[in-house]
């Protein structure tokens, strides 16, 4: 299969990702906001806990996903076609939201915008940043494998401009 992310750009197994040292740079008082892959929920949960957070909603936000010509995406799946993705909201010690009006699930603002011209593997909806504003307030905020820099966020990640450097667990 040549359409999966490996093919696209470098990727990190679980057990890489669990030794990435979140919580060294996370607030004593922090939420984590991380999308996962639906078909690997258990994996999710273990990476969550691993970066010492709680999961509070496995679906925090829903991305109702659409084609170009606004109809339903007709993703891959196992037992169901995925038409949507999901961010896990976690949190670390007693962070509490700001607004409570936000909403979990959206149709991206931009999916209109491109026109039939093809969107880069695993890109995300841009509006999420301003959703995760809007329910958290203007906190410092950390974008993980990011492919670019955004005014607000510090990035970390490969492909990123400027990236921030999080220390590897891993015994030496």
């Amino acid at each position: 299969m040549k359409s999966g992310a490996a093919h696209q750009y470098l990727t990190t197994g679980i057990e890489g990702l669990k030794n990435i040292d979140v919580n060294s740079i996370a607030d004593d008082n922090a939420v984590l906001f991380m999308w996962y892959v639906g078909a690997m929920p258990q994996e999710a949960i273990d990476l969550v806990r691993a970066w010492g957070f709680t999961i509070k909603n496995m679906n925090g936000f829903v991305w109702n996903k659409l084609t170009q010509k606004n109809k339903p995406h007709f993703g891959m799946g196992f037992y169901t076609r995925a038409g949507s993705e999901s961010v896990i909201i976690a949190t670390k010690g007693k962070f509490k939201p700001v607004s409570h009006g936000v909403r979990a699930v959206f149709n991206a603002d931009e999916q209109i915008q491109f026109e039939g011209k093809a969107i880069k593997h695993s890109k995300k909806p841009l509006q999420v940043r301003d959703l995760i504003i809007e329910l958290c307030g203007d906190l410092p905020r950390l974008e993980m494998f990011a492919r670019e820099s955004a005014e607000g966020w510090d990035v970390f990640g490969n492909e990123a401009p400027n990236s921030i450097t999080i220390n590897d667990k891993t015994p030496s």
